[in-house]
């Protein structure tokens, strides 16, 4: 699937109720000032922008598998070191005082998901994903997953698949169907 630059903050705002509540619990979730930063699924930019009002000495460094995503990317973030990459591509070298994604890894399968997450221990102590789960009770799903593209994962899987990688992981629901994983590597 192929997202517009020009109409992805919109259709966000409109497909995932509590899309900026989400990104200002990632933001908030920042427990330091990080010097360098990797994003995975940089998009359009919507949470670098955010995250650099905050810490805008940081050295941003960007992934995503969508080369017109990153140009409007470019656009916003001149300075960032953004690179065409999928997720399941050899992430760039480390380390990183912090990695944050936010809904980009619910489109990985388990298997990807639980790998990608060891690789990260690899690379930074501080790991932050806000992304779509599977709620614990179906009915509460609001967000609509197709299961091809969008295959999410629980909360609880998520959260031992990044125990097993060797974080400490603190969960903030946003929704029933949205979740932040603050994780810290274990000492």
């Amino acid at each position: 699937m192929e997202w517009d630059p020009e109409t992805y903050l919109a259709e966000m705002l409109d497909e995932i109720p509590g899309y900026v509540e989400l990104q200002e619990t990632v933001v908030a979730a920042i427990d330091m000032p990080p010097s360098t930063i990797l994003e995975l699924g940089t998009g359009t930019g919507e949470t670098a922008t955010r995250i650099l009002a905050a810490y805008p000495d940081a050295h941003w460094t960007g992934v995503d598998s969508s080369e017109p995503m990153l140009a409007r990317a470019r656009e916003r973030l001149p300075h960032a070191d953004l690179r065409v990459q999928r997720l399941e591509d050899p992430l760039p070298e480390g380390p990183f005082d912090l990695v944050v994604s936010v809904l980009a890894v619910h489109h990985l399968d388990a298997g990807a998901k639980r790998d990608l997450f060891h690789r990260l221990a690899t690379l930074t102590d501080r790991f932050i994903l806000g992304d779509v789960v599977v709620p614990t009770n179906p009915a509460e799903a609001v967000i609509e997953i197709d299961g091809v593209y969008d295959v999410p994962s629980t909360t609880a899987e998520q959260e031992a698949w990044l125990e097993e990688a060797g974080f400490d992981v603190e969960v903030t629901p946003v929704r029933a169907d949205l979740t932040v994983f603050r994780c810290r590597k274990r000492r």
